[in-house]
């Protein structure tokens, strides 16, 4: 009998292990729902799952019934109280932070050269006492004359508190996902995460301590979005600067953080192959961040057209005077814009109302702060927040569908919207031009499936939505268009299939 047969029949065996960051199957979302469908479109695999998240209490119960092909899910929480023995100084181990140096240099400087073995050596024995212990990390002599080497060489002009802490906070997960990762019981075929950051690090260290091979798949690039939840931070709690000290020195720990994940994802890409991007844009943007050429891959989302087909006949002759947000109610989705784009589309059609279709529960300030903005701009009467739906009930009830996100990768709601016939306005982000306008020749042939405006812009919003819903030729022209071009470039048999073929040459190896 074959090895993989031999492996297949052990109770704790999986084929691929996907390594989850804050997506399935505690929240909702694109990526969530591109995990499930994933799975359930690949029931000859089985897959063992790794939830990372923040904190227990941030979760609920899972959000989806986890297919029968799924053997294997654990959690665990990054940002929860750590075990430490009690304080006690000790020298610590000069050697790893010596070595570990190297690898900070190449951190700073990705052209320096890059020692796989070593590097190797060095992530597999961290945590372990035979390497560096957490409790070597935040009690010993060497771990404090290194970080005070650093703090003179690099950020003497700041506040050496906060840059010890911001050091601490970056660190300690580390030696979690270190943890972890020693941990894992499964056999497994091959790890598959769905980012860089903290999942792919645990990919990287899973890979080396196991040699088997690690698929990276990005939605989107996980740095890109780090320094956009930071700045956005930045900006949010900086409004009282001067008189709250905890914020004093925000700006440099923000591009601290940033580097730190921008280093991280230099390594988790040397560790990954191949490294799998949703749209060209975004491969480019992997290729400068430090990953290979010849490793990266674009496999577009994909969707199951033909269960939009009863969504579709459904849908009534007269246009909805409805606009639709379907996402979560979270700063990068940019709630805030559609609601300020409301009052010039009611002033040109009295009738309409906006639908926010998506969990609020999240962020429940921002949903709040949202909630507030409606009752400010006085459109309670026409706006409402309907919550988590089932997308086959709202679909056919609007007349256009509205992304006014600052941040997306490639919106499987998209080609939802498109498959149920319905035109689309987005911000220019992400994927969202091509899957619009085209990305060929061929396909930009087919015309556009909507309006793309400019991020943060409620007025060209509200242009490009009373286009589409007061131009009947226009609205029917990009309805057909978009449906010809889901059909054509974007079926789920498309994308399963390109990723059966990935599993299947990593399941050899």
């Amino acid at each position: 009998m074959a090895e993989k047969e031999l492996m297949q029949q052990e109770q704790n065996y999986a084929d691929i292990t996907l390594l989850l960051e804050g997506t399935y199957p505690f929240v909702r979302g694109g990526v969530s729902g591109w995990v499930h469908q994933l799975i359930e479109g690949l029931p000859q695999y089985t897959f063992a799952l790794i939830f990372l998240g923040s904190r227990k209490r941030d979760y609920d119960k899972p959000k989806y019934v986890l297919p029968d092909n799924v053997v294997h899910l654990e959690c665990h929480y990054l940002w929860d109280p750590f075990s430490l023995s009690e304080p006690k100084a000790c020298k610590g181990n000069n050697e790893y932070i010596l070595k570990s140096r190297k690898l900070h240099d190449w951190f700073r400087n990705p052209c320096s050269s890059f020692d796989e073995a070593e590097v190797r050596k060095l992530l597999v024995s961290l945590g372990q006492l035979s390497g560096f212990t957490m409790e070597e990390f935040f009690y010993s002599v060497a771990t404090w004359q290194h970080i005070c080497e650093c703090y003179d060489e690099y950020d003497a002009d700041n506040s050496f508190i906060d840059y010890i802490w911001a050091i601490k906070a970056m660190h300690a997960p580390l030696f979690r996902l270190a943890s972890i990762a020693h941990q894992f019981t499964y056999r497994t075929g091959t790890f598959h995460t769905l980012s860089t950051g903290f999942a792919g690090f645990l990919g990287t260290l899973l890979h080396y301590i196991t040699t088997r091979p690690l698929i990276l798949t990005e939605h989107g690039i996980y740095t890109k979005e780090r320094k956009i939840d930071l700045q956005s931070l930045f900006i949010k709690e900086h409004h009282d600067l001067l008189s709250d000290a905890q914020y004093m020195g925000m700006q440099y720990q923000e591009i601290l953080w940033v580097r730190y994940f921008e280093s991280l994802g230099r390594l988790i890409y040397k560790a990954s192959n191949p490294i799998i991007s949703l749209y060209e844009k975004n491969r480019e943007r992997q290729i400068t961040d430090g990953a290979d050429h010849d490793r990266t891959k674009v496999i577009p989302n994909g969707m199951e057209v033909e269960r939009f087909l009863t969504i579709r006949a459904q849908r009534p002759e007269k246009i909805p005077l409805v606009i639709g947000l379907i996402g979560r109610i979270v700063p990068i989705k940019d709630i805030k814009t559609f609601i300020r784009a409301m009052p010039t589309i009611l002033s040109q059609l009295p009738g309409a109302e906006g639908w926010l279709i998506g969990p609020d529960d999240e962020d429940k300030e921002y949903a709040q702060e949202c909630r507030d903005l409606v009752l400010e701009l006085a459109l309670e009467e026409n706006v409402h927040f309907l919550g988590f739906q089932k997308i086959s009930d709202v679909l056919p009830r609007i007349g256009v569908l509205v992304l006014t996100s600052i941040s997306e990768a490639f919106p499987l709601v998209i080609l939802e919207a498109y498959a149920s016939g319905l035109p689309i306005v987005a911000t220019d982000v992400g994927a969202c031009r091509e899957i619009i306008e085209g990305k060929s020749d061929e396909d930009r042939a087919l015309g556009c499936a909507g309006i793309v405006v400019p991020i943060a812009n409620p007025e060209a919003i509200a242009e490009a939505v009373i286009t589409l819903l007061t131009d009947k030729n226009r609205w029917h022209l990009a309805k057909k268009a978009g449906i010809q071009r889901v059909e054509n470039y974007y079926t789920q048999s498309r994308m399963l299939d390109d990723y059966k073929t990935i599993y299947d040459q990593v399941l050899t190896q």
